[in-house]
């Protein structure tokens, strides 16, 4: 029966896999799909609605799901229209995270009062608006490197309660209750009102009521206009030029040219009168016209705006997380029972997890347009895509189950640190004029990274010998030989594309700055890998190190590739800094940290080893397998 849980796994993985295809479902009767699907232009590119909701929560609060004061949940979209729509009652959503004490105490709450005990309402926040804007006033000169904890903390919320306030603007006033009763009025007095405008600038006589809300009309779109965010009123011509997208107070305030209300300014009245008056089939009808209308002329967008939509469904690198933790737990345990078994399975599910994210990173490329690395986000993708990939090379080849422990780890972990990096905003973002060559980014940078994921998985490798010959009795030999063969070809590799995609840098360089290398921190973390891995090499060959020593450098690997893919960034100098993540230093000094601590450990007399081994194995009767004499 053993050799059917293979197949059995195989088949589990898949299923879940094709459950997420599944479109989700409605238990209402307001058609949140449709309004989901809406294309609107933000930072510069069409988005449906759907990411708009999902990247705005994920900004402020780390997650996509809403908690309600009654105890419920809300989708991404329900929340959305809450907040264009029906602000008062988005205001009481707990949707603002808010760890620092000093920070919770400048708003005078505590921990007991948020949801989670880290998320709370702008209706909690509002009284201390004030002195939460006046300290961020303060902070905002600091450089965001020497910045204290608070003041980053008050940074981002200010910035977070900014973004969400400019979303209430974007589609209709937040103070009016009935807009579309609003505009209809005004399209019926305009000329009349106009009319009485001009009498008053002239000094004649004039109807007092006409002018007066014909100018209050004209200060409500300004404000819309100035304050919103969404680009949701496109060209009429059906021109994709993304400039030509206008927000719907800017749409709105044209009608004092044209004489008449934006038809798509007063479809998103009418679809805010339908949300609040619950009125669902007014509003499944009104966003059907207004879909079909917007499908005749914009056709693409359109299509486009769907596909992100199942994508954002589907979440592919979500799933790919669970199938690669289940994946290291099953190659581990084949180290000690069903080795051929277990490792199979393993293989299995890793291989589903790589083509769902090779799914997932085809289909981001289709929809940007362009090649599958473009910021920090997608390289953490494509580091694990491309490390994965070899290490279901190496496990189809060995067969010993350590492709399948350093494959699920390191897709863990990539992925883990892609999700970090997705709280800053829109991952699909728009190009810098620098990054702006689909050809420089196909070759450079794809191969540069293509280095990363090389040098990261003879890192691990490394570990894997490491933990088997320091905490258990199962590097023997065979083994021992293996994994040295495996990180010294992955070392050669890792040591061409470096060199490679680092010569493209300094040509790339040359055609955008005039110059082909400026010891930028960037360029000198791309010119330490590879020296790191030409090291490696070196030492290799002339008998310096033998197996002990390569793992330790190998090791070392992961420390240089950390500080060139992240470490750069964060000194926020140099050309190279539009990745500049402040708030992975941390994390990167405790990485770095423990693989120094692995490198000493590493370092101890075999002795040391045996003796860790048979402290945690005492109660096994067999023998500690040899250390071969290569490691000595």
């Amino acid at each position: 029966m053993k050799k059917f849980i293979p197949l059995l796994v195989l088949a589990l993985g898949a299923l879940f896999l094709a459950s997420t295809l599944r479109p989700a479902g409605n238990d209402t009767e307001f058609d949140f799909a449709s309004f989901g699907r809406l294309p609107v232009l933000k930072n510069g590119r069409i988005k449906p609605m759907d990411t708009v909701a999902r990247t705005a929560l994920l900004m402020t609060q780390g997650r996509q799901r809403v908690a309600t004061p009654e105890g419920g949940t809300l989708t991404p979209v329900a929340w959305l229209l809450d907040t264009l729509f029906r602000p008062e009652l988005a205001d009481t959503y707990k949707t603002f995270e808010v760890v620092h004490p000093d920070l919770l105490s400048l708003l005078g709450l505590t921990p007991e009062q948020g949801d989670g005990k880290k998320r709370f309402s702008i209706q909690q926040i509002s009284p201390k608006l004030a002195e939460l804007q006046r300290q961020a006033e303060l902070a905002e000169p600091v450089d965001a490197a020497v910045r204290t904890a608070f003041q980053k903390a008050v940074v981002a919320l200010m910035q977070h309660v900014v973004y969400y306030q400019r979303l209430k603007f974007s589609l209709v006033p937040p103070d009016s209750t009935n807009f579309l009763t609003e505009l209809t009025q005004f399209q019926a007095g305009l000329q009349a009102g106009i009319a009485a405008v001009r009498a008053q600038q002239a000094g004649q006589t004039f109807d007092q009521a006409a002018a007066s809300m014909t100018l209050n009309m004209a200060r409500r779109f300004d404000m819309m206009a100035s304050a919103g965010s969404l680009l949701a009123v496109p060209p009429d011509t059906g021109n994709p030029d993304p400039t030509a997208w206008r927000s719907s107070g800017e749409a709105l305030l044209a009608t004092f040219q044209t004489g008449s209300v934006n038809p798509n300014s007063l479809a998103y009245a009418g679809l805010a009168h339908a949300w609040r008056g619950q009125q669902a089939e007014q509003f499944n009808t009104i966003l059907q016209l207004y879909t079909d209308q917007m499908r005749s002329r914009f056709a693409e967008p359109l299509v486009k705006s769907d596909a992100e939509v199942r994508f954002n469904q589907a979440a592919p690198f979500y799933s790919s997380i669970y199938l690669y933790v289940f994946a290291f737990l099953l190659a581990v345990f084949s180290w000690l029972r069903w080795p051929q078994t277990l490792a199979k399975s393993a293989f299995y599910l890793i291989a589903l997890a790589w083509i769902a994210t090779t799914a997932g990173i085809a289909t981001r490329m289709w929809l940007e347009g362009r090649p599958p690395v473009t910021n920090l986000y997608s390289s953490a993708l494509f580091v694990g895509w491309g490390s994965v990939l070899l290490c279901l090379i190496l496990e189809a080849i060995y067969k010993n189950g350590v492709g399948g422990v350093t494959g699920g780890l390191i897709g863990l972990c990539t992925l883990i640190i892609a999700h970090h990096l997705s709280l800053t905003g829109d991952t699909l973002e728009m190009m810098r004029a620098v990054l702006d060559s689909n050809f420089w980014l196909a070759t450079h940078v794809v191969i540069v990274t293509i280095g990363y994921s090389a040098t990261y998985l003879a890192g691990f490798l490394a570990l894997v010998y490491i933990f088997r010959g320091v905490f258990t009795k199962s590097l023997d030999k065979e083994t021992a030989d293996a994994l040295t063969r495996m990180v010294y070809g992955i070392v050669c590799f890792a040591t061409l594309f470096s060199l490679v995609g680092t010569i493209l840098g300094g040509i790339w360089a040359d055609q955008s700055w005039g110059r082909f290398w400026g010891w930028d921190p960037k360029e000198n973390g791309a010119l330490i890998i590879v020296i790191w891995n030409a090291v490696i090499l070196h030492a290799r060959w002339g008998g310096l190190v033998k197996q002990r020593g390569l793992m330790n450098l190998a090791i070392g690997g992961n420390i240089v590739t950390s500080w060139s893919w992240f470490g750069t960034n964060m000194l926020g100098v140099g050309l190279h800094s539009y990745g500049f993540m402040d708030s992975a230093f941390f994390w990167l000094s405790a990485f770095v940290a423990s693989q120094l601590a692995i490198i000493a450990i590493a370092s101890l007399p075999l002795e040391k080893w045996r003796s860790f081994a048979s402290n945690r194995h005492a109660a096994t009767p067999r023998p500690l397998h040899p250390v071969p004499q290569s490691a000595k």
